[in-house]
């Protein structure tokens, strides 16, 4: 019994010590002959409070691996290699606006 414990609790302390890294994305599809900015949000939702607009080409690290519907969260990073989620502000961003930036291909 204690043999089956021990392979059981090894198997979820494997398990919850995945952690998740971040992607890197940048905003894109914004309008140069409208607002041409991205509203970073302070929840997932339309009538949050902004926290800042992002220009095109800024670039965000992302916080959990999948989307809350439209949404994800979000923190700005300088460039695409700087993987410090504590270098820019923090928040929600729509995702029709984001695009992935293939970090393998670096």
């Amino acid at each position: 019994m204690r043999r089956v414990f021990a392979t059981v609790a090894a198997m979820l302390i494997a398990g919850t010590a995945t952690a998740y890294d971040g992607e890197v994305y940048v905003t894109c599809h914004l309008d140069p002959n409208g607002d041409n900015w991205l509203a970073l949000k302070a929840a997932p939702d339309i009538g949050a409070q902004r926290l800042a607009r992002l220009g095109p080409g800024t670039f965000l690290l992302t916080h959990e691996p999948e989307a809350v519907g439209v949404w994800r969260e979000v923190s700005v990073i300088d460039t695409p290699d700087a993987f410090w989620p504590d270098a820019g502000p923090s928040g929600w961003v729509h995702t029709d606006y984001i695009c992935y930036v293939d970090m393998t291909m670096r």
